[in-house]
């Protein structure tokens, strides 16, 4: 079970629980609330505490952050494959494939899950926390909160210089010109259940663009979003008349091609919330991704 820890300096001394929780550990106040009723979460010294307690210098105040509740809606395990790429006792950091949803839908309702695919490999009991989200086509790096807490923090820190994500794309036609950035907010297109486009009462959407190799008719390009709408990256692209390869949403289908959104999360860099320290993860693009590459780019072209 994973513990944040804290030793009670000098200044703090006279200062409650519930105090250090909120102002030092960064614990919401739903969270604190949560942790109030819990049960024996929170120890001073070793000590089970309640949220007014006051600490005293040179205390050690430890609190359990696993989440004491079930999941809202039961989450049916599966045997899917899914690599973890990076964990600790915080969080880990998946590397999702093509074809798989975050959670289960009524629209797809036997889809393969992240949730699914953790519950079987961790158990039930697993409580799924996704922090950055990838769509059911879109294969990369995704990361995973153990804790309600964990999340929060995390989310936080999401779409800022603490939580950097880096994409590889394959576009039809090359965007001019081939360095460049999309600030074009996004809403929903009333004419889909699922599609979202360009609208000027849409939400805040930027997207920094680089073409990195051009071959056939394509171009490979790595994607930077500084926001987290749905769909950005593939709206934007749309937007600049080079929709990516694949996509049967904004963009045209073609399976010979390939026979989804052309989209990769490769990297992920974050500040661990709870250690401070600099998680750096990368994964290589996937064999459907690298086989366009072989077959459409000039020799030698690499992500």
């Amino acid at each position: 079970m994973a513990v944040i820890t804290r030793v009670i300096l000098p200044e703090e001394d006279g200062a409650t629980v519930r105090h250090i929780l909120r102002a030092k550990l960064h614990f919401s106040s739903h969270a604190v609330s949560r942790l109030a009723h819990g049960g024996a979460c929170i120890f001073v010294n070793g000590e089970p505490v309640h949220t007014p307690r006051v600490l005293r210098a040179g205390d050690t105040l430890a609190v359990e952050t696993a989440d004491r509740r079930t999941a809202k809606t039961p989450i049916v395990p599966g045997n899917w494959p899914l690599p973890v790429v990076w964990e600790d006792a915080h969080l880990l950091i998946v590397n999702k494939p093509a074809g798989m949803t975050a959670h289960a839908s009524n629209l797809l309702p036997d889809t393969p899950t992240v949730a699914g695919a953790l519950a079987w490999s961790r158990g039930t009991d697993f409580l799924f926390h996704p922090v950055n989200r990838l769509d059911k086509g879109t294969t990369g790096l995704m990361a995973v909160a153990k804790s309600g807490y964990v999340h929060d923090l995390l989310r936080r820190s999401l779409h800022s210089e603490h939580f950097r994500r880096e994409y590889r794309a394959v576009c039809l036609g090359c965007p001019q010109p081939e360095r460049g950035t999309v600030d074009a907010p996004i809403g929903r297109d009333e004419t889909s259940l699922v599609a979202r486009r360009v609208r000027s009462d849409g939400s805040p959407a930027v997207s920094h663009y680089e073409v990195l190799a051009r071959g056939d008719g394509l171009s490979l390009l790595a994607l930077r979003p500084e926001t987290g709408r749905t769909h950005q990256l593939r709206v934007h692209m749309a937007s600049l008349g080079c929709p990516l390869a694949g996509d049967w949403l904004y963009g045209r289908e073609d399976p010979d091609l390939i026979a989804r959104p052309a989209l990769h999360a490769c990297r992920v860099a974050l500040a661990h919330p709870v250690t401070g320290e600099r998680v750096e993860v990368s994964a290589p693009l996937p064999e459907d991704m690298e086989r366009l590459l072989r077959e459409r780019f000039p020799a030698g072209t690499e992500a």
